[in-house]
C-alpha cells in the first residue's frame, strides 16, 4: 500500500487535481497548444539528458491534464530499457509496445484504458534485446502513423538522450520534443551535448521543462513546479 500511495503522489494531476503543482502541468499543456497553432502537434516525445530528471512523471501528468481538457490521449512507454509508466500508473506490463512491434499482439489488445476519461496507455511490454532497432523499425513508424490518426495527442516517454540513441530515433518520427531538465542536476556541457544530439536528429524541440523549479506561493509555502518555456528552442 505504501508503494501505491507513493506512486499516486507522483501522478498528482490525477489524484490531487487541485494541487498548485498541477497548474504547472496545465501551463505546459497551454504552451503546447500555442506551439500547435503554428504547426500541428499530434505526437510528442518527452525526454531528458540523464536518468532521474522527471521525464516519466512529466509525461504521465501531461497526459492526464490533456485528457482532462477533453482530448483523446495515448501515452506510450517507449523507454524499452528502464520502463516505469506501468509502475507509476499501477498497470500490468506483461503486454505492451514490444508485443505489438514483434507481432505477438494487435495494438487494440495491448492498449489499456486508464481511469481518467479519454486517456489510454500502451506500456512498454517485455524488455527486448534490441531496443534501438525496434524503435527505429518500419513497424514502429507504421504504429505511430496509425495512432496519430486515432488520437488527438500521442505522448511517448522516451529514454534519456545522452546514454542511448533511442530518443534521437523517436524524435525524428514525431511532431515535437519536450526536453525535461531537473534544476541543479545537469551540467551545462551535458545539456549542450544533448541539444547537439537532438539537432542531429532534426528534432523539433517545442520547449524545455525545468523540473523542481521552486516557487513561493501566497500562503507562505514553497512548491516545486514543472516550469516550461518555449516556443521552439
Amino acid at each position: 500500500m505504501a508503494r501505491k500511495d507513493s506512486q499516486h503522489g507522483k501522478l498528482i494531476a490525477c489524484f490531487h487535481p487541485q494541487s498548485p503543482i498541477v497548474e504547472g502541468y496545465r501551463s505546459l499543456r497551454t504552451n503546447i497548444e500555442f506551439a500547435a497553432a503554428a504547426s500541428e502537434v499530434r505526437s510528442l516525445v518527452v525526454t531528458s539528458c540523464t536518468p532521474l530528471e522527471g521525464k516519466t512523471v512529466t509525461s504521465a501528468n501531461l497526459a492526464v491534464v490533456e485528457a482532462q481538457a477533453g482530448r483523446r490521449v495515448l501515452l506510450i512507454d517507449a523507454d524499452l530499457r528502464k520502463p516505469s509508466i506501468h509502475h507509476l500508473m499501477t498497470l500490468s506490463n506483461r503486454v505492451g509496445l514490444t508485443s505489438v512491434l514483434i507481432g505477438e499482439r494487435d495494438l487494440a489488445q495491448a492498449i489499456v484504458r486508464f481511469q481518467v476519461e479519454g486517456l489510454e496507455v500502451l506500456t512498454s511490454g517485455p524488455l527486448p534485446p534490441n531496443p534501438a532497432e525496434l524503435l527505429g523499425s518500419e513497424r514502429m513508424k507504421a504504429l505511430l502513423k496509425r495512432v496519430e490518426e486515432e488520437y488527438d495527442l500521442v505522448i511517448l516517454d522516451a529514454p534519456p538522450i545522452l546514454p542511448v540513441a533511442d530518443a534521437q530515433i523517436l524524435s525524428s518520427m514525431v511532431d515535437g520534443v519536450l526536453w525535461v531538465i531537473r534544476v541543479g542536476r545537469v551540467p551545462r556541457e551535458a545539456a549542450v551535448k544533448a541539444r547537439q544530439l537532438l539537432d542531429l536528429a532534426k528534432a523539433r524541440v517545442l520547449g524545455v521543462v525545468l523540473n523542481d523549479k521552486r516557487e513561493k506561493s501566497g500562503d507562505g509555502y514553497s512548491y516545486y513546479y514543472p516550469y516550461s518555456y518555449g516556443g521552439e528552442v
